[in-house]
């Protein structure tokens, strides 16, 4: 199993490649001169970044406020500069778990390869094949993750304002408008 790790890493962050519509997402790991890539889906930066907003405020709550975890992105941490190059996928996310190390006070993300056989697999029994992307990152420094990735899924298609669907430049075939196009 190739694992990937990340503790800590100099920089991580969500980004894409393409237009609107042709998008393909990535996770990117860098640290002392190692480059790391994964490509997953758009749901998929969706779901982490909001539960990874969710964790930061659950910490902040049962803490009483006590927690290194500020409660919004700190300023001047956002990132915003697009992905390092050369952009080369060393595998696409399958699954991924989010925990706090209390002891260590730090958010590890996991982000596991999808395999061919993961139909197949029976639950519980990891596939020792399987990459692994992990990541250890402060609770500022997931703040920051959390609301670039937020920000990069909401850049997308604009929604159709009848069906919610999202809108290619040339319009779409809007189903609450009878088929014609918007």
């Amino acid at each position: 199993m190739a694992v990937f790790d990340y503790d800590p890493p100099e920089r991580f962050v969500a980004g894409t490649v393409g237009p609107p519509g042709s998008r393909t997402f990535f996770l990117q790991a860098r640290a002392r001169g190692a480059l790391t890539t994964v490509a997953l889906e758009k749901a998929q930066v969706a779901a982490l970044a909001e539960r990874v907003g969710e964790l930061l405020d659950e910490i902040v709550r049962r803490s009483g406020g006590q927690a290194p975890v500020p409660a919004m992105a700190p300023a001047g941490a956002e990132d915003t500069a697009p992905l390092d190059t050369p952009i080369e996928e060393e595998f696409r996310v399958g699954t991924m778990s989010l925990a706090w190390d209390g002891e260590r006070r730090l958010v590890v993300i996991e982000c596991f390869e999808v395999l061919e056989s993961d139909a197949e697999e029976e639950p519980g029994e990891p596939d020792p094949a399987r990459a692994v992307l992990r990541v250890s990152i402060s609770g500022a420094a997931a703040r920051a993750f959390a609301a670039r990735a937020l920000a990069l899924v909401a850049a997308g298609r604009p929604p159709c304002p009848f069906c919610s669907g999202p809108l290619d430049p040339e319009g779409h075939i809007c189903p609450r408008a009878n088929g014609y196009r918007r």
